[in-house]
């Protein structure tokens, strides 16, 4: 083409790779339209919207462009000019849809000057009025805020708002204006024709916080609603809506959009990659909600992830999910079948167990409430489920269960409204989360139509501590957990009732809690002594920091026989890993077996070992 070709020097040249000299296309790549404009290079365009060499390109004119580079390259190699040929990994541009190869080319379009919009955008957040959770994303925005570049707001899409400027058929004028103008302001023709391009969908949503407000009229909900509070979205789209809708609404309401922009995590597949439709591996949540309820999948998302850090989606999880609902359902169908009173109130005089349950109750609303107030969700959720699960259905509903089926009406009537006030208490604290099921669960308890949410949020109160209680029902509960996993141990069932010798300083606590020890550690007398017998060597023995615990073992097993049985199963576990362990020094194994089957192997030998150990701990107990 006898051009002369111009040579510079320029920092984005990276002088250890390759010859450190590269080509410059400045109407064709962004960086080197970046270094046309630095160096006041020629915009050559060589290529049409079709993707075919244009008449810049000499005799290559018309050629698609993947054709013009083969013909290129071999016009190099039959002029001796081709040195030589490597490939190189490099980023390629693509069209999502169809998978096109995608050209970069310049043209005519329509741009936000950011200059005046990006000071704004910048100090709210630097004075602290908008501030960002997790905090670190405060400087991913402020990078982007600092080096920003003009924005190139037009779209050559059907679909869109289409930008309002006319132009004019017969002199060229163009008009841009609100509404469409009737003739050209400069010749009066009234051949007219609107821009055909349409807005990027991202300038629309910037202006998201007060456009769907009535904006720009001053309406009631724009007065009312307007700034709001926080901002929920995924650090993805910091860049593409977050900063706009920031220095958008500085500029044209001069004032802040929300407070806080909290960022959540993203959800990824098992393996931990994006979701993607290309990968085909997106996840219907309609299908999940059939299948699990949508409460489920909600309460899924938010237990075991922090704010702005990824979270990969388990169908498993969401199944625990369903089951911690269920859990609740049937724990709330047990109230209501044995609540005999209106009246969910506190009584004035509670029992140990109530007075415990109350006590944790107080400090989870102390808790979920602070960390919901520092947008922890994850940590609130995982403290509700415990709360629930543990706390208050497989203890509080079984402590309370010889009350309400005692002889006594006033103890069972306590228990009856603490019962009640518990689980409409945990239900407020649970509905963010879980918002369907807290709901009925609410409603039904309460009697009522009126809705959950207009309730009043659970408060701490002080006077609802009884950190003595708790530390007593402490002693209580390790001591029934400590019965129930020597009988676990030793594989007794709970029909099978045992005596349980107490030696404990505190006598007072656990004769009141023979009630539960006689249920809930299948006892059938409880002694209480301060002194261990002489002799115990036929007693299982177990050791909490409040009491020393025995128990018959006559009572629980046949010694003989139990005895045989763990050894026969040791003898067995052993020989397995003798098995599992003549594969793992086997070095041809090693070497010719995939890496997941010997990490499987090795991993199988350590459980193997685990269990061989446990039953030689169990026999030896035995024996002793």
């Amino acid at each position: 083409m006898n051009r002369p070709i111009p040579i510079f020097a320029d920092d984005y040249v990276e002088m250890d790779f390759g010859t450190g000299c590269v080509k410059v296309t400045p109407c064709h790549d962004p960086n080197d339209f970046e270094m046309g404009k630095r160096h006041d290079l020629e915009f050559l365009l060589i290529m049409d919207e079709d993707a075919r060499i244009n008449e810049n390109g000499g005799k290559y004119h018309g050629l698609d462009r993947m054709s013009a580079r083969k013909a290129v390259l071999a016009d190099l190699e039959a002029g001796g000019w081709l040195v030589k040929t490597e490939d190189h990994a490099h980023n390629v541009g693509n069209c999502y849809r169809c998978s096109t190869t995608v050209e970069p080319i310049t043209s005519d379009q329509w741009f936000v000057r950011m200059e005046p919009l990006a000071g704004e955008g910048l100090r709210v957040v630097r004075d602290g009025e908008i501030k960002f959770v997790p905090e670190r994303f405060t400087k991913t925005y402020t990078n982007w805020m600092e080096n920003v570049h003009d924005w190139c707001i037009s779209r050559q899409l059907w679909w869109g708002h289409q930008i309002p400027a006319y132009y004019c058929d017969d002199c060229g004028e163009m008009t841009v204006s609100r509404e469409k103008p009737e003739a050209c302001p400069k010749c009066g023709s009234r051949n007219l024709r609107q821009d055909e391009d349409v807005l990027d969908t991202w300038f629309s949503s910037a202006l998201w916080p007060f456009s769907t407000l009535g904006w720009p009229e001053e309406t009631p909900e724009l007065d009312y609603f307007y700034p709001t509070d926080v901002l929920v979205t995924g650090y993805d789209i910091i860049f593409f809506w977050v900063a706009r809708m920031i220095f958008s609404a500085m500029e044209q309401m001069k004032e802040r959009p929300f407070k806080t922009v909290f960022i959540h995590s993203l959800v990824r597949d098992a393996q931990g990659r994006k979701m993607s439709k290309s990968l085909g591996n997106g996840i219907d949540p309609l299908q999940i909600i059939d299948e699990y309820g949508a409460d489920a999948l909600r309460f899924t998302l938010i237990t075991g992830n922090s704010p702005g850090n990824d979270t990969r989606f388990m169908q498993e999880r969401v199944e625990a999910s369903r089951n911690f609902a269920n859990k609740i359902w049937n724990a709330s169908r047990f109230v209501m079948m044995n609540l005999q009173t209106n009246d969910l109130s506190l009584p004035d005089a509670l029992d140990l167990e109530d007075k415990w349950i109350v006590s944790r109750f107080n400090t989870l609303t102390r808790e979920v409430t602070e960390n919901l107030d520092r947008f922890e969700l994850g940590v609130a959720a995982d403290k509700l489920y415990s709360f629930i699960w543990d706390e208050y259905c497989d203890w509080y509903i079984e402590l309370c269960k010889t009350r309400l089926t005692g002889d006594d009406a006033e103890a069972s009537l306590r228990a009856q409204r603490v019962l009640g006030w518990v689980l409409c208490g945990a239900m407020k604290l649970l509905h963010p989360f879980m918002p369907f099921l807290t709901e009925q669960v609410w409603q039904a308890v309460n009697g009522t139509e009126d809705s959950i949410m207009v309730s009043a949020w659970p408060t701490f109160d002080a006077s609802r501590s009884f950190p003595a209680a708790e530390e007593e029902m402490r002693h209580i509960m390790d001591a029934i957990r400590a019965v129930r996993n020597r009988r676990a141990e030793m594989n007794v069932p709970p029909s099978r009732k045992a005596d349980i010798l107490i030696v404990t300083e505190k006598p007072d606590l656990f004769a009141g809690a023979e009630p539960f020890l006689r249920k809930l550690a299948s006892a059938s007398v409880v002694h209480i002594a301060a002194q261990a017998p002489a002799e115990t060597g036929d007693m299982a023995s177990m050791v909490t920091d409040a009491a020393r615990l025995f128990m018959p073992l006559s009572d629980l097993v046949d010694l003989d026989a139990e005895r045989e049985r763990l050894t026969r199963e040791l003898a067995q576990t052993l020989s397995h890993l003798e098995k599992v362990e003549s594969k793992l020094t086997n070095e041809s194994f090693i070497a010719k077996a995939p890496e997941k089957i010997v990490a499987a192997e090795r991993e199988k030998a350590d459980k193997l070992r685990a269990m061989a150990a446990k039953l030689e701990e169990a026999i030896a107990k035995m024996v002793s």
